[in-house]
């Protein structure tokens, strides 16, 4: 597939950059000497706790008992408990009593794929899920990739375009579309390619959402992160993964703990916090071995572990 060329003032002025900066300057020029810990708070990503079957509310209550302030849902969890009875009302009481905030969602509408009758009515699926987001106060849902193939012809104007319409319905239901990179799918697998579909969206909404994962998966360049204005990217997926194992090969299963594995992760850090603002850290896992753990021990560990990286920075 041949991608579009991005031109340059437009990303400079989209990632907040002045356009007499190098394009290709290296990211540790930029780096400032050190980072405020109060530019970050601490998400638990349910996925790293997914394994255990918790439900829904059982999942609040150990992000809370952990020391977490945000979470990341699932809309597929949410809807489960739904569909046994309970009610937005209920999850938002909850959300407030444990005093935590829904900071995203992790929800699979294939809105980009070529099909239009599965494009439409992952919108109205869209509808709905967004209606349930506002709901609860959650700001953010994922838009990620789903359904596409690495065998279509798909241009990333194409996607681009799509991903406005998205963003006109978030609009709409004041929830942020959040352009999710998966470094294994070869439409936009890295930061430029999410950063182009984001700008030429067209749309002042536009966000980008990045992982650890993803970024080696996709081969990012890590330079790429320094031109990325905080508002741009609200929040990071935190994890590692060990040398044994190429990009080529690894899979979502193999992440670990951030700090555990050889990801470049202080790195990251320091580079999208060369401005002022907050980031989300926010712990995502799919670790099968972790699964068969106590879910309070694990997520637990995973907090403890993001605020040691961030206090070694």
């Amino acid at each position: 597939m041949s991608k579009p060329v991005i031109n340059r003032r437009k990303a400079l002025k989209l990632m907040g950059v002045a356009a007499t900066v190098p394009l290709f300057s290296r990211a540790e020029n930029a780096l400032p000497v050190s980072v405020k810990q109060g530019q970050f708070t601490y998400s638990l990503n349910m996925s790293t706790i997914r394994g255990q079957n918790l439900g829904f509310m059982k999942e609040l209550e150990i992000a809370a008992k952990a020391g977490y302030s945000h979470v990341e849902i699932w809309m597929a969890t949410m809807q489960a408990y739904l569909q046994k009875g309970g009610t937005i009302k209920e999850v938002k009481l909850r959300l407030n009593d444990l005093g935590l905030k829904a900071a995203n969602c992790i929800g699979f509408a294939k809105w980009v794929v070529d099909d239009e009758t599965i494009r439409k009515q992952a919108l109205e699926q869209l509808k709905g899920e967004m209606d349930l987001l506002a709901g609860i106060g959650c700001p953010r849902i994922a838009a990620t990739g789903m359904g596409l193939t690495n065998d279509t012809k798909i241009t990333l104007d194409t996607i681009a375009g799509r991903y406005r319409a998205v963003l006109k319905l978030g609009e709409q239901h004041h929830v942020t579309p959040l352009l999710e990179v998966w470094g294994f799918q070869k439409q936009f697998s890295t930061v430029a390619d999410a950063t182009y579909c984001a700008m030429e969206s067209g749309h002042a909404s536009a966000r980008i959402l990045l992982d650890v994962f993803h970024l080696y998966r996709g081969r990012s360049p890590l330079e790429t992160l320094s031109f990325i204005k905080p508002e741009l990217n609200p929040i990071l997926h935190m994890n590692d993964y060990p040398a044994t194992l190429s990009a080529d090969v690894i899979t979502d299963a193999d992440r670990i703990y951030p700090g555990d594995g050889v990801a470049p992760i202080k790195r990251i850090l320091k580079t999208l916090q060369h401005h002022e603002g907050s980031l989300i850290l926010s712990a995502e896992l799919f670790n099968a071995a972790y699964y068969k753990q106590d879910a309070l021990t694990v997520a637990k560990t995973a907090l403890e572990k993001m605020k040691a990286i961030v206090t070694g920075l």
